[in-house]
């Protein structure tokens, strides 16, 4: 099944690609990835390619971000090899997910030549004890390596992920993961609030009250968002400025990327449980790398139409630079504008809305009020 041909021409599109392969699957991840056999991460490679083949180009990509999973397990070559088909390079930001303790020379070197740019390190703590728990291999001086070796090798546009609320996290614990970051001096950081679901076996446990994964152990959502705050103004005060709920960023290192998610640009996905929209519909790959393997060349399983004036606020409100409403959107949603202003969790910044520190720990909340 070819993708539709794309409806909106004003916008340069980025690219997304799945790649759901990892050495262990972590406690904590609620996403389509895990451990799975070698010959099928060899026919999901060739799948993709295919995917790729039959899309129908009719722009050229100025973004580019490959997400997983661990991606930066690929075998250098076979990346290379996978990226070449693709438009638009030299893209103006091309990330590349990694696990610490994943990278090599040769990857960086492969890496390049392939067209990426940006590297987004999935450290989520720089405590030891924390990430034994959740599965994790690496150490404080793993992340430090790898970041020294992105960097002898040009490779300067680096992310550092977080997570507050891991098991066992304390205050002096997720201190000691803000001093790392910090003393790394990466231009973009994103910190996440641990998301309690039934996808991830953490989340599931949590949910039945069990002990397993540390779920006893997990801070109260009081303590998670205490640790999101002290992260908002520590980084703050080090110049990593707050521009979306989860992320921070040096002026102009924001993801170019990631910004068209919450400004309703448009994007193709690639890839088992990849999303595209196209600025007016939004569909969804197979779930599975099997059942996206099996199912080709029918890549997607469904497609819906979007809602631009819902999406407007319940993914711009992400922004720290908000949305501006327009005259039709204060008659759909004026009483609850009204309403959030008054209550001090959303402010005016000229023609814009935007959430308040206070609304952004409400912002679940705040966000349903736009979904019909």
């Amino acid at each position: 099944m070819r993708a539709p041909r794309r409806r909106d021409n004003q916008r340069v599109p980025g690219i997304y690609i799945s790649w759901p392969f990892c050495a262990q699957k972590c406690t904590y991840c609620n996403f389509a990835s895990g451990v799975q056999p070698k010959e099928l991460e060899a026919q999901y490679g060739e799948t993709l390619r295919a995917e790729f083949a039959a899309y129908e180009w009719q722009f050229t990509p100025d973004t580019l971000y490959i997400g997983g999973g661990t991606p930066s397990a690929i075998e250098p070559e076979d990346l290379v090899r996978l990226l070449e088909p693709l438009p638009g390079r030299p893209w103006r930001e091309a990330t590349m997910e990694a696990a610490p303790g994943s990278l090599s020379a040769p990857k960086i070197e492969a890496w390049l030549r392939a067209g990426i740019n940006r590297v987004s390190l999935g450290v989520q703590s720089f405590v030891k004890a924390e990430l034994a728990r959740t599965g994790r291999k690496h150490d404080a001086g793993t992340v430090e390596r790898d970041a020294a070796l992105l960097r002898a090798h040009g490779m300067d546009n680096i992310n550092l992920d977080l997570i507050s609320g891991l098991p066992g996290q304390t205050e002096a614990s997720w201190r000691e993961s803000l001093e790392g970051v910090l003393r790394l001096e990466v231009p973009h950081v994103s910190v996440y609030m641990l998301e309690v679901d039934d996808d991830s076996r953490l989340g599931s446990e949590i949910i039945l009250g069990g002990k397993r994964y540390g779920a006893f152990d997990v801070p109260t959502e009081d303590r998670i968002a205490s640790f999101y705050e002290q992260a908002v103004e520590t980084l703050e005060a080090h110049g990593l400025h707050r521009y979306e709920i989860s992320n921070f960023a040096r002026p102009g290192a924001e993801s170019i990327h990631n910004l068209k998610y919450w400004r309703r640009e448009p994007y193709i996905g690639f890839g088992a449980d990849a999303h595209s929209f196209d600025g007016t519909a939004r569909w969804q790959n197979f779930e599975t790398a099997r059942e996206y393997v099996e199912r080709a060349p029918a890549f997607r399983s469904e497609q819906t139409a979007a809602d631009a004036v819902e999406e407007k606020f319940f993914v711009g409100l992400r922004l720290t630079e908000g949305v501006a409403p327009n005259a039709s959107d204060w008659q759909r949603f004026g009483h609850a504008f009204d309403r959030f202003l008054s209550t001090g969790v959303m402010e005016r910044s000229g023609e814009r809305l935007r959430l308040t520190p206070r609304g952004i720990m409400v912002s679940n909340e705040i966000f349903q009020e736009f979904i019909a």
